[in-house]
């Protein structure tokens, strides 16, 4: 997203800018980190409230991807129809986080389709697009992180993980600074893509412009690479417990959010 769209609402010159931008910056990832493995999707109708606006966006949104859909079956392929119903799942989803449907499980479950259909859109984009969008890429992976907070196993949910993670690859790659590089070494840690998080903070450690950028966003590393590490022992557990029982039964992880003594989006 361009500079130019976030203004500071107080003025700070110098050096001390790109400091407060990025451990801002550094503070937002891990925060949605931290709600991966404690509270599920953040849920800003706790702060705002919510209203039928919320709602009425979220239908207005679901129309506007089922007519570009309706255009695409005429012209299937076409890269920035599939870029435009991508968003607008990506953002019918968001209209109904911040609208609170996610407080129940059937809200959770409309969610979860939409940004299901907003990953489909985004590997379909992929095969059609010559050289993908790192616009669209900053959209596309915290939406593929929200979904992974509310799969339905570990197993599923690192899957979306590594989805995120390659979005996010392209954002960093094209837009080259530290809150991208910082971003992708986060989601690598959870994708347990060590190899790929420890580049990826070396690229972030390159451009922190100050030893309080550098030290704050290695702070910040170690602890999401605790709770990143804790995933993986859930997933390992999955796995041990579908091969005990035969690919899974009743008593198989049914959520890894859940497990980790959290819960959905927006309720206990």
């Amino acid at each position: 997203m361009a500079q130019d769209e976030h203004r500071m609402v107080f003025d700070i010159r110098g050096r001390r800018r790109h400091v407060v931008k990025a451990v801002y910056a550094i503070l937002a990832i891990l925060m949605a980190a931290s709600l991966f493995l404690v509270t599920g999707v953040f849920n800003p109708n706790t702060l705002f409230g919510g209203g039928s606006s919320g709602e009425s966006a979220a239908k207005t949104f679901e129309k506007q991807a089922e007519t570009i859909e309706a255009k695409l079956a005429k012209s299937p392929g076409d890269e920035a129809l599939i870029a435009n119903m991508t968003r607008a799942r990506i953002n019918a989803a968001n209209s109904m986080i911040s609208n609170g449907e996610g407080q129940s499980q059937d809200g959770v479950e409309e969610i979860k389709h939409q940004l299901a259909l907003a990953s489909e859109g985004w590997t379909d984009y992929l095969d059609a697009a010559s050289e993908p969008s790192a616009g669209l890429a900053i959209q596309v992976a915290p939406a593929l992180f929200q979904l992974a907070e509310i799969s339905t196993s570990v197993e599923e949910s690192l899957e979306n993980v590594k989805a995120a993670t390659e979005a996010e690859q392209v954002v960093a790659d094209k837009r080259d600074d530290l809150n991208s590089w910082s971003t992708l070494a986060f989601y690598a840690l959870f994708a347990q893509n060590y190899k790929l998080a420890e580049e990826a903070k070396e690229e972030a450690v390159k451009l922190a412009g100050t030893k309080f950028e550098r030290e704050s966003f290695e702070n910040k590393y170690d602890e999401v690479e605790k709770n990143a590490k804790e995933f993986g022992k859930r997933l390992k557990l999955e796995k041990a417990s579908k091969a005990t029982q035969g690919g899974g039964g009743k008593e198989s992880l049914e959520n890894p959010i859940q497990g980790l003594g959290g819960a959905t989006l927006g309720g206990g």
